[in-house]
């Protein structure tokens, strides 16, 4: 949904479609069609009312689609000579509703750090942008110790080769 782009899908709860009576009677040429109308309304925003443009539009026979329109029309409205499906249509108005919140929540944020930013570069302090300025905060402590020795490098590579099954290993030690 970013760069202005309409939603690429919509969310449907399946319990949500099979309980409805519509839905449950309709043959499976009306539940095909419903589909593809869906499908069709979500991209496209509506479909023709002529069913001759439909079935050309659908890649099915004009008499398919008529036989079975009547099924599937509980779903949809006609607007201004389309096809429309409400309920997609509301969904969609709600992502955008939902979409203009969260850019509207993200400028009022960055008003809020910018505005912070401007404000403890004009009192004069030498604090970098960004650093903490307050008095540090001490933590309960962790339950993991840490080491309080280092190892040398050495150490660590004597560690890691077993210095007995590579005389060349002892011999380059040596010379080192």
């Amino acid at each position: 949904m970013s760069q202005n782009r309409d939603a690429p899908a919509f969310q449907e709860y399946a319990s949500g479609m099979m309980a409805r009576v519509e839905y449950r009677t309709m043959s499976l040429a009306g539940r095909g069609l419903l589909y593809s109308l869906r499908l069709e309304c979500w991209v496209n925003r509506g479909v023709p009312n002529n069913p001759g443009t439909l079935a050309r539009m659908l890649g099915f026979d004009q008499k398919e689609i008529e036989s079975a329109i009547r099924e599937v029309m509980p779903f949809f409205s006609i607007e201004n000579g389309s096809i429309v499906c409400p309920e997609l249509d509301d969904y969609r108005a709600h992502l955008e509703s939902v979409r203009a919140k969260k850019s509207e929540g993200g400028k009022l944020g960055a008003n809020y750090t910018n505005g912070k930013r401007k404000a403890s570069s004009n009192t004069g302090d030498r604090a970098i942008a960004g650093m903490p300025t307050g008095i540090p905060q001490v933590g309960r402590g962790s339950l993991v110790q840490s080491r309080t020795e280092q190892p040398s490098q050495k150490q660590s590579l004597d560690e890691a080769v077993n210095q007995e099954h590579i005389p060349a290993y002892k011999e380059w030690m040596r010379e080192s």
